[in-house]
Formats: C-alpha cells, sequence, structure tokens
C-alpha cells in the first residue's frame, strides 16, 4: 500500500508537471520615462517611475545590499498595458507577460556616498526571454 500510494505522488509529482523553459532572449535598456520596443518579441517596455533606491552606496560599508524597486509598464500590439513593480535585490525582480518573462537585470547609475543621482539619470536593463511548454 505504501509502495502504491508513493507511485501515487511520484507520478503526481514529476509526470503531471509540464516544464516551462525560457528561450534565451534580448536585452533591453530603458531610461527613466522612456519606453523602448523589444525587436523580437514587439514588447513595448515603458521605465515608469523609480519607487525607491536604498542600495549601499559606493565607498561605504553597509549592513545589507540594499535594494531598488522601479514601476515598469509593458504591452504588446494593441493588447492593454500592464504595470508591474521590480526589484534589484529583495522581491519580484522580474513579470511574465503572455508568452513572455521580463527581468530587471541592472539599475544604473549605483549610488555613490558622495554624488547624489539625478532622478532622470537612471536606466534599466531588462532581459526578455520567450516561454514555452
Amino acid at each position: 500500500m505504501k509502495t502504491l500510494f508513493l507511485s501515487l505522488i511520484l507520478s503526481l509529482v514529476f509526470g503531471g508537471l509540464v516544464p516551462t523553459n525560457a528561450q534565451s532572449g534580448q536585452t533591453v535598456k530603458v531610461k527613466i520615462g522612456k519606453q523602448k520596443k523589444e525587436s523580437s518579441s514587439k514588447l513595448m517596455i515603458k521605465f515608469v517611475s523609480l519607487v525607491e533606491d536604498s542600495r549601499c552606496a559606493e565607498g561605504t560599508r553597509c549592513v545589507w545590499a540594499g535594494n531598488a524597486k522601479i514601476k515598469v509598464s509593458v504591452k504588446q500590439g494593441s493588447d492593454a498595458a500592464e504595470t508591474f513593480e521590480m526589484n534589484t535585490n529583495l522581491g519580484a525582480k522580474g513579470a511574465n507577460h503572455g508568452p513572455y518573462a521580463i527581468y530587471l537585470t541592472s539599475l544604473t547609475p549605483t549610488p555613490n556616498a558622495n554624488i547624489r543621482i539625478n532622478r532622470n539619470a537612471y536606466t534599466a536593463t531588462f532581459s526578455i526571454s520567450s516561454l514555452t511548454r
């Protein structure tokens, strides 16, 4: 009976799942307040705003690395835009929009202890991959 139960559980766990794989994609850099269309997916990505930036400044010692959070709007064709929040370290680093995965891979510039960052200077780099089943 234990063997039958264990076999059933294993077949559900390993046999019932349909794996989702991300095919290697493209990289897109978008300045804050701007939008850019990724060529192969035709996704329009807009870097809406910087929500927070508590990353550890270069040249300082910090207890933790900190986090930057941005708001991003994504749409494809005539579909309605979806808005997501993405993080550099804590929380969601990406989101799915239709058959695509969008990940925040970097946010520049990095804070510096002696220089105040102009909010219009931020650039987000995204990785876009096609999801397949």
